[in-house]
């Protein structure tokens, strides 16, 4: 069985802290001279990704009200509570826990390539750790 570690989704996939990821990406998004060649790391390129990826992940919950309904129950309970049924949700649905893993992977990618900051620092750990699995 997979080890998911999905406390920190509702942090991530909350329409706030992608309201403020987007609205701090082009202070954080500055082209970097450590880029890895090729990359477009302008800042309008990186809100795009940043839109592209909050869009994808809302998008992908209202199509799973199952997903939905355990991420958005989570956002009102403890920490331990909302890890246990986040937990207990996609270990059970173990292919809307991957589904989510992949929208959500652009934003390490431009993180990684453009050797920036894109998230700010209390969903930085948090998308770590779910996308650690």
């Amino acid at each position: 069985m997979t080890k998911i570690c999905i406390h920190s989704l509702p942090k991530i996939l909350s329409t706030a802290g992608f309201t403020g990821l987007i609205g701090g990406v082009a202070l954080m998004a500055a082209p970097t001279t450590t880029a890895a060649p090729g990359q477009d790391c302008s800042a309008s390129t990186v809100a795009g990704t940043v839109s592209s990826v909050s869009t994808q992940a809302r998008q992908y919950l209202d199509g799973h009200p199952g997903a939905n309904h355990a991420v958005t129950a989570a956002m009102s309970q403890p920490r331990p509570e909302a890890e246990a049924n986040l937990r207990g949700y996609f270990t059970a649905n173990p292919t809307e826990y991957h589904d989510l893993r992949g929208i959500l992977t652009p934003i390490g990618n431009v993180q990684r390539n453009c050797n920036i900051t894109v998230l700010p620092p209390d969903l930085g750990p948090a998308y770590a750790a779910f996308m650690a699995g």
